[in-house]
């Protein structure tokens, strides 16, 4: 679920209601069905276009003693779904891909967390086999939480200052979607996340460029204050970012590679979906009671989308600008739509064709107009039938299915709140506001209402 900044109004609603129903057009007369119609297995699949892929040597062959060494290794501990998924990313190029922030590989990755030593609390046969899955099939990345096993309630009840602790709807779907991004576009880099938060350190550092943050350098340094990440300045351009899970989220992770059952997270989730959540909320996340504080944000669930976009850019390191498309009032009523539907459906094919999938946010309404629900999924692809009818190829980290889901263009475009888009998609069709804009204005807004509580 998702928490929305909707101008001077802040709403946040987690329903119980399970993620929409998936309609996809499924003859040329326009009749609608229900269901999810994409039923391809995704290890079996052909490889999609990737930009990662096409921007470093495609690799399928061992072609050194060391890879060839770290290849025999793996498959030494790994049981026989792993083996066969390491076969898969080895043929498929995602083994030795190495787009990845220091140039390491998936394979210099994978090979780290079978022989060297997971944080305590954690396996790393578990570890290597939860990272290996969700690289040869990133639908497996979920946001469901596992409950809290009888002989670890005390412990988790005095770590959650007496809250409660067995969630049942998880505000995670904008980390969850950026960790689905992350594994099927940078494997590698998914890979070494996955190495460096479950390691002793539970830490992974990243150089990103400030650019990509903010045209100055100065507004780029702001926002990574506002978000109090921890960081290092390297010059002018770039500077060092250190990502980490909350404390808590050890506990979780430790019960997931222990305790999981069918459709839940795995410990990798656990702790990417943690760390992302972190540095959306300036490091005030619990995994425990999956809540959050924070300058940003008046609710205590989910992500607002400045923070989201924040976030994604610098686990991407890319300039991200998140498009509003809905026009919202201040009583949450859906009003009208910034753009046409044209315009919306092309800025996201024009990211698609870019190689980039795309992350949106999207409303659910009542009879009223009025917004009830919110939620984040991920578009990774687009087809059209013969009478020009789009439909979109999509990833949802809360609906229980494994698998890609599809939705037409008429039941999809009408919910999109927002879009996180390259900034040269959009920048010759809106003018864009700086993400340090934003976020200075919602600090404002935000400020401005507790002292008027106050007084």
């Amino acid at each position: 679920m998702y928490s929305y900044n909707l101008g001077n109004y802040q709403y946040n609603n987690y329903s119980t209601a399970k993620s929409p129903k998936v309609v996809v057009p499924k003859n040329t007369d326009n009749k609608e069905s229900v269901g999810p119609s994409f039923t391809s297995n995704p290890i079996m699949s052909q490889v999609p276009y990737n930009a990662s892929f096409t921007a470093s040597n495609l690799r399928t062959q061992l072609s050194s003693n060391d890879e060839v060494n770290k290849y025999n290794a793996l498959t030494q501990i790994a049981d026989k779904d792993t083996r066969k998924n390491l076969n898969y990313l080895l043929k498929s190029g995602i083994l030795l891909n190495s787009d990845s922030n220091d140039n390491s590989t998936t394979l210099d990755n994978l090979y780290k967390i079978a022989t060297t030593e997971r944080a305590q609390g954690l396996n790393k046969e578990v570890i290597l086999k939860d990272t290996v899955q969700t690289l040869a099939q990133p639908h497996v990345v979920t946001q469901q939480f596992g409950n809290i096993p009888k002989q670890y309630e005390k412990q988790a009840l005095e770590l959650a200052n007496g809250d409660n602790p067995n969630v049942e709807h998880s505000g995670t779907c904008p980390a969850a979607s950026i960790e689905f991004n992350l594994a099927q576009k940078h494997p590698a880099e998914f890979a070494r996340f996955a190495q460096g938060l479950s390691s002793p350190e539970m830490t992974v550092n990243k150089t990103i460029k400030l650019s990509n943050l903010a045209d100055n350098t100065l507004d780029a340094i702001w926002l990574l204050n506002a978000f109090e990440i921890p960081y290092e300045a390297k010059d002018f351009e770039k500077a060092e970012l250190k990502f980490s899970p909350d404390k808590n989220a050890i506990v979780r992770a430790h019960i997931q590679t222990i305790d999981k059952d069918k459709q839940e997270r795995s410990s990798v989730d656990v702790l990417m979906q943690s760390t992302f959540m972190q540095v959306g909320s300036q490091q005030s996340y619990n995994s425990l009671t999956d809540k959050r504080a924070g300058k940003f944000n008046q609710n205590d669930k989910g992500l607002i989308e400045f923070e989201k976009t924040f976030t994604e850019s610098v686990v991407e390191d890319k300039n991200k600008v998140s498009v509003t498309y809905q026009t919202i009032d201040e009583n949450a009523k859906l009003v009208g739509y910034e753009t046409d539907f044209n315009t919306m459906k092309k800025q996201i094919t024009d990211a698609l064709n870019m190689g980039e999938n795309v992350i949106i946010g999207y409303t659910q309404v009542d009879n009223t107009n009025t917004i009830i629900n919110g939620h984040e999924i991920t578009i990774i692809g687009a087809k059209t039938d013969k009478n020009g009818k789009m439909t979109f190829i999509c990833h949802d980290t809360d609906d229980g299915v494994s698998k890609a889901v599809e939705y037409s263009e008429d039941y999809l475009l009408p919910k999109i709140h927002h879009a996180g888009l390259p900034q040269k998609v959009v920048e010759n069709d809106i003018k864009v506001t700086e993400n340090w804009v934003e976020g200075l204005k919602t600090y404002k807004e935000l400020k401005k209402q507790a002292m008027q509580k106050a007084a």
